[in-house]
């Protein structure tokens, strides 16, 4: 009935004025193929196989209309077939994938066999309103108030996985923005937020402003709310020193009440990155929390990968590094690596990109991980993937 609700309203505000001429709509998307094979030293849940195949047909489409020259109407879906061993053997997987963290739930399984299923998510449905100054947004939207490239502690409404890497254009949230530019470089912004506690059964809600504003050459901005369990106090910047890129951000949590198990954290990330002539592109990061362990952190998920602002690792620390290069016009490496120093486990991943024509693309990736068992990084195997990608 929520989610009937929400698309009745959002209706009949793209007919906010009937007599409007249609002006513009644009549709584009894409259509991407990612074949993953995956090896783990210890069987999923579920199962007992150590080697696993899965296919994932994935296809996105992305609507806007714009009603008139201050009213937009958005929508984006992705639509995906999976299929494939992992499916077959992993019994909660399909339980897994659908499922929606916002208010409404826009995800649903349409159709499912022995081994596969497809699946459907509306992941952006919103108006945009623009008079003068202000800015407008309703619905469900990407607020995205990270800064740096890897871990973003600034972003507490719609938290991210590195690791996730098929997913480019990042979760959404059910939310109301306004947005009010006090300049060229400068606004301020209030964001409202709400969602389902399945676990409670129960809603929560999400409210925090921001103020970005630029200085010196850098971009600053401050951040404070409240969240479900916590009060929020951040800060973050993005600049330069002698040509490398120089960000970083900070998030400071703290407990609505002492015993409700929540705890206290304060999590940093500084980065920085440079370009060389040669185009050899070279990106470190360090992540801090005060409330990570420094023993054996502990498995964390390789397929859910359900991370907050508040622990984007269960270690009190990470470090990452990235090395990427054109080897040629068409073709391009990339390689990054993740070391938890507190328990000794670590990621590397490499990526290679090449260019078959203007909307198509091929990818050869891995994810492998390595470390002792109860270590974050150790248990989690190792994974190889193809991707084939066209966009229109």
């Amino acid at each position: 009935m929520k989610t009937f609700t929400f698309f009745i309203i959002l209706f009949l505000l793209s007919h906010f004025t009937v007599t409007a001429q249609l002006k513009k709509t644009t549709l584009n998307g894409y259509v991407k193929d990612l074949y993953m094979y995956y090896k783990t030293d210890n069987s999923l849940p579920g199962t007992d196989a150590t080697h696993l195949t899965s296919n994932l047909i994935h296809n996105r489409l992305n609507f806007r209309w714009y009603i008139t020259n201050e009213l937009t109407f958005a929508a984006e879906a992705r639509n995906r077939f999976f299929s494939g061993q992992l499916i077959r053997e992993f019994q909660f997987y399909e339980e897994l994938i659908n499922t929606d963290p916002g208010y409404f739930n826009l995800a649903a399984t349409v159709l499912s066999g022995e081994g596969w299923f497809l699946h459907t998510m509306v992941d952006r449905v919103y108006m945009d309103y623009m008079l003068d100054k202000w800015q407008f947004t309703a619905g469900r939207q990407r607020i995205n108030w990270g800064i740096t490239l890897v871990w973003n502690p600034n972003d507490i409404f719609n938290s991210f996985s590195y690791f996730d890497f098929d997913y480019e254009e990042r979760p959404g949230s059910d939310a109301l923005k306004i947005q009010y530019y006090t300049g060229v470089t400068s606004s301020a912004e209030l964001v409202y937020k709400i969602d389902r506690n399945e676990t409670e059964d129960k809603v929560e809600s999400t409210i925090a402003a921001k103020y970005r504003f630029s200085k010196l050459g850098y971009d600053f901005q401050f951040l404070g709310g409240i969240m479900p369990e916590d009060f929020v106090l951040g800060a973050g910047w993005a600049g330069d020193i002698k040509g490398g890129g120089f960000r970083g951000e900070a998030t400071w949590f703290i407990p609505h009440d002492p015993n409700n198990g929540s705890g206290e954290a304060l999590v940093v990330t500084v980065s920085g990155d440079y370009t060389f002539k040669s185009s050899l592109y070279i990106h470190a990061a360090i992540l801090y929390n005060t409330a990570g362990t420094t023993g054996k952190a502990g498995t964390r998920e390789f397929f859910g990968q359900k991370i907050t602002a508040k622990m984007l690792s269960p270690a009190r620390g990470n470090i990452f590094g990235q090395l990427s290069y054109p080897l040629t016009p068409l073709f391009s490496g990339s390689f990054s690596g993740i070391l938890n120093p507190f328990d000794g486990s670590f990621y590397m991943g490499p990526f290679f990109n090449y260019s078959l024509g203007n909307n198509l693309e091929l990818m050869v990736a891995g994810q492998l991980f390595f470390g002792e068992e109860a270590t974050e990084y150790g248990e989690l195997g190792k994974a190889a993937y193809g991707r084939l990608k066209w966009s229109f």
